[in-house]
């Protein structure tokens, strides 16, 4: 979407607190013996309490509040009995919905201690994130973002997974347009001032090539190699950085 009145701003504001609150608690959470629907639980109690609802639930009727992926898999994991164990990289997904507006986050949180290219994947998608802000400003095209992910992502030694891409957010969970996490010509419009959008730079070890598990949800890499995850919702402004709707978590 894009915002066309203070109502607007509000309104995406405070489904982005809801988000960080949400991701805050679930964070709280992750260490070694504690199950993905734990974690789910956690941060479902609080967009309760808020007065929030899940996004994918109502727009997908996704069968969880949260998204929650391990290791390989990328995004969408069901929460569910799967116990996390030291040296785990779990993804945690939140999207809400608050008086008709949506925001989007997710964060990728190691568990206890992890190997050091673990680490070093899960700071890459978060260093590419903020690497891309620097370019999402007013009359660039869309794809000076992505080409700023892809610069960061490669310089580290990953891979962008391209299958899935950043989007518009506002009213529902994907609207127009697209945000690749790669220079994609085809994504030439330029940012105008007021648009809504999650950017989400995905990268993964290996090719970064992705596949649709059994579950009909989830979605993990094609070779195994582990996926980090970071997304923010944003405004892009007149003359001036994006305003990050759901700030840091």
């Amino acid at each position: 979407m894009s915002i066309s009145s203070p109502a607007d701003l509000r309104g995406l504001l405070e489904a982005g607190r809801i988000v960080r609150a949400c991701l805050q608690e679930m964070r709280r959470h992750v260490r070694p013996g504690v199950t993905t629907s734990r974690l789910n639980d956690a941060g479902a109690r609080v967009m309760r309490r808020l007065g929030g609802r899940s996004a994918p639930m109502l727009v997908y009727g996704f069968p969880a509040e949260n998204c929650i992926s391990v290791n390989d898999e990328i995004v969408h994991g069901i929460p569910g009995g799967r116990v996390l164990e030291e040296g785990d990289l779990v993804k945690l997904d939140v999207t809400v919905e608050k008086d008709g507006y949506m925001a989007d986050a997710a964060i990728s949180v190691p568990v206890g201690k992890v190997r050091p290219a673990i680490a070093s994947l899960a700071r890459t998608a978060e260093r590419a994130f903020h690497r891309a802000m620097q370019a999402a400003l007013a009359g660039n095209p869309i794809r000076a973002i992505g080409r700023e992910v892809e610069r960061e992502t490669k310089h580290a030694g990953f891979a962008v997974v391209k299958e899935l891409t950043g989007h518009g957010i506002g009213r529902t969970i994907h609207e127009a347009p697209a945000v690749p996490n790669y220079d994609e010509p085809r994504a030439s419009a330029p940012l105008t001032p007021g648009l809504v959008i999650a950017v989400e730079p995905l990268v993964a070890m290996g090719s970064g090539l992705a596949k649709e598990a059994s579950d009909g949800w989830t979605v993990r890499t094609l070779d195994g190699g582990w996926a980090a995850h970071y997304e923010q919702t944003i405004v892009i402004t007149e003359g001036r950085g994006p305003l990050i709707l759901t700030a840091a978590a």
